[in-house]
């Protein structure tokens, strides 16, 4: 006999939600994740995998560039913040950035504007002036097994939000999570959620 899963009847979830944000509710303790603010990139039966965008890291971008041995004389190029993208392969970076066209090799669209790309060949174009308008970096993802984040999300671990540029690349990291909750109606610095187990 087939058992139906619970999350057979939760319309939430009869869309993946790639292209959106996940903000943190205030009852995770995770230190990973712990009042943090995800950009949802890849969202399917197998899975999901996010960037964290609003931890920067005491490193910029010149100090990549140069761990690479990459050449940049751009100094607002340089000194563009890094991120902690979560606690999977975090000495991998991760670009999170504006298609516009340009096509990359190790690349995979997240929407018709949006891409997260891990290879050398952006970050070369970034140093010469010639990469993306629009971009963010982050060393490590967050990822989640077929069916994880769906549960999490049930069990109110999460928010997700609407996908808006201008959180993702002008907003300062420290008001993003709060900006993307007052999207929706919510003041994430208040909210507070019923204790005990129900």
């Amino acid at each position: 006999m087939n058992q139906v899963s619970p999350l057979d009847n939760v319309n939430i979830m009869s869309q993946y939600l790639n292209n959106q944000f996940l903000i943190a509710m205030p009852n995770i303790t995770d230190v990973n994740f712990a009042q943090s603010i995800s950009y949802l990139c890849q969202h399917n039966q197998n899975g999901a995998l996010a960037i964290v965008i609003n931890r920067p890291i005491e490193i910029n971008l010149g100090h990549i560039f140069e761990q690479m041995g990459i050449d940049s004389t751009l100094p607002a190029v340089n000194d563009m913040p890094i991120y902690a993208g979560g606690p999977v392969q975090k000495e991998r970076g991760f670009i999170i950035h504006n298609t516009e066209g340009k096509t990359w090799e190790s690349s995979v669209p997240v929407s018709d504007t949006t891409a997260l790309t891990s290879s050398r060949d952006i970050l070369e174009a970034i140093a010469k002036g010639e990469g993306p308008e629009q971009y963010l970096i982050a060393l490590g993802y967050a990822g989640w097994g077929g069916g994880e984040l769906e549960n999490e999300i049930i069990r109110n671990v999460w928010l997700n939000s609407p996908y808006d540029n201008q959180i993702l690349y002008q907003t300062p990291a420290k008001q993003r999570r709060t900006i993307a909750a007052n999207s929706l109606g919510i003041d994430i610095n208040t909210l507070t959620l019923p204790a005990g187990h129900g």
